[in-house]
């Protein structure tokens, strides 16, 4: 049976990442050490090659496709912009503590919103709306792979909804320039909407240390990679 194959990547870092703010719908170019970081892993590990290639319309994003893939032109698909933080763009965690609202948002309710941004429920709707449509599109003009080219969080809201192995959204977290690649098997996606998590972008494991480097956000070194995913996922 035909299957489809799409690889979900997160953009490489930007000056907001690198810093830990809270950079959502802000249009950030990537930084220095991005781009860096970007070229240094397509060098070393290479990435998968598709058929046509998306992007959120944002920035970081189509920098980091231009620079993956120079050849293919980004399909901007408003739908894989990341959330819309509100009055909570441009801040970090430490500086948004004493606001109720913030700790609120952290809980995860459908409902919970920042501060004049897009709510959990709203944020999901409209990422999960965009990746339906996407791959219908893939299946129905017969294009059998594809990559997007996006944020941490639309990445995180996909997999929550549609991927196996069944996770929640946190578990579906990924480092900058890295992702996942899925599998589309037609049959599985008309009757149950999902898709299944066999791989890693890139294939190839990093080092803890390479991996380290590659976070926005990274406290504490991990004894194990917490996102490999072990070979191929069946049902």
């Amino acid at each position: 049976m035909k299957t489809y194959t799409v690889y979900l990547i997160r953009h490489a870092l930007t000056q907001g990442n690198l810093e830990g703010r809270y950079i959502g719908q802000t249009d950030e170019p990537l930084c220095k050490e991005g781009i860096e970081q970007l070229e240094a892993m397509k060098n070393d590990y290479g990435y998968p090659y598709p058929d046509v290639v998306f992007t959120s319309s944002l920035k970081r994003c189509v920098e980091t496709a231009k620079i993956i893939y120079p050849d293919k032109t980004p399909i901007e698909m408003r739908g894989f912009d990341e959330c819309d933080f509100g009055e909570f763009e441009g801040h970090t965690a430490e500086e948004l503590e004493p606001y109720e609202e913030f700790s609120e948002w952290l809980s995860g309710g459908e409902d919970a919103r920042p501060l004049n941004g897009e709510s959990n429920q709203e944020f999901a709707t409209r990422v999960c709306n965009c990746f339906n449509k996407t791959v219908d599109g893939l299946i129905k003009t017969g294009t059998q792979s594809a990559a997007i080219i996006t944020h941490g969080g639309v990445i995180m809201s996909i997999l929550a909804a549609f991927g196996i192995p069944e996770l929640p959204m946190t578990e579906w977290l990924c480092p900058s320039a890295c992702g996942y690649t899925v599998r589309i098997t037609p049959s599985l996606w008309s009757k149950i909407r999902k898709v299944e998590v066999i791989n890693e972008v890139p294939s190839e494991p990093l080092t803890a240390s390479q991996e380290e480097m590659l976070w926005d956000y990274y406290p504490e070194l991990p004894e194990d990679d917490e996102w490999d995913i072990d070979g191929d996922v069946t049902i």
